[in-house]
């Protein structure tokens, strides 16, 4: 049973919080560390798709997502991505969490279920692409520093853990690029673009 409806969004904040901690699994939160890199250093345990389904039964309200984010717990902050309102988000606000992010787990969600929505999506792009926090922005680093990189690559792309694997996506398609001096990675702002080209 989801938080019920109170009087204000501060105390139907402070009771989706109790009942997401009522739910918490220290299995789960070990695991988001342990498995995922999650590091949120107040986080409960919950599942994602636990947060999916209260943030449904909330519904939208972006007064309520204001005061989840001021709970600080990663849970009710992942919540405000299904709770809050598109049309309702400012460039402030964006700005103002973006500088909290501690994880990239609250980040992907954040961008891919509420921030791509509002129509500031674009020109955050474009504004944070020179950020130096962690997760505020997707640049590549100067090419000497990334084809140092490449042999780490070659050898996680063969890594049994999901999300390493998975970041190897962005490889060199054959062996022997790897080792070829005469190629280059170029990559762009947003969601990341990769390709070889002749120097």
């Amino acid at each position: 049973m989801p938080p019920r409806k109170a009087a204000s969004p501060t105390a139907r904040a402070k009771e989706a919080v109790a009942w997401l901690k009522a739910r918490g699994s220290a299995k789960i939160r070990d695991e988001a560390l342990s498995r995922y890199g999650i590091t949120a250093s107040k986080s409960f345990g919950i599942r994602m798709g636990v947060i999916q389904r209260l943030g449904k039964e909330l519904g939208r309200d972006h007064d309520l997502a204001l005061a989840l984010w001021d709970q600080e717990w990663y849970e009710a902050r992942l919540l405000t991505a299904y709770v809050d309102e598109p049309d309702k988000v400012t460039p402030a606000q964006m700005d103002r969490w973006a500088k909290e992010f501690d994880n990239w787990g609250i980040c992907d969600t954040l961008c891919f279920a509420l921030w791509d929505r509002t129509p500031h999506a674009w020109a955050k792009i474009e504004k944070w692409n020179d950020a130096k926090a962690e997760f505020v922005h997707d640049k590549a680093a100067p090419d000497a520093k990334f084809l140092k990189t490449l042999p780490w690559m070659e050898r996680a792309a063969t890594d049994e853990r999901n999300f390493v694997r998975r970041s190897t996506g962005l490889r060199p398609s054959s062996r022997s690029d790897w080792r070829r001096q005469d190629r280059r990675w170029r990559c762009g702002s947003g969601r990341m673009r990769c390709g070889n080209s002749r120097k």
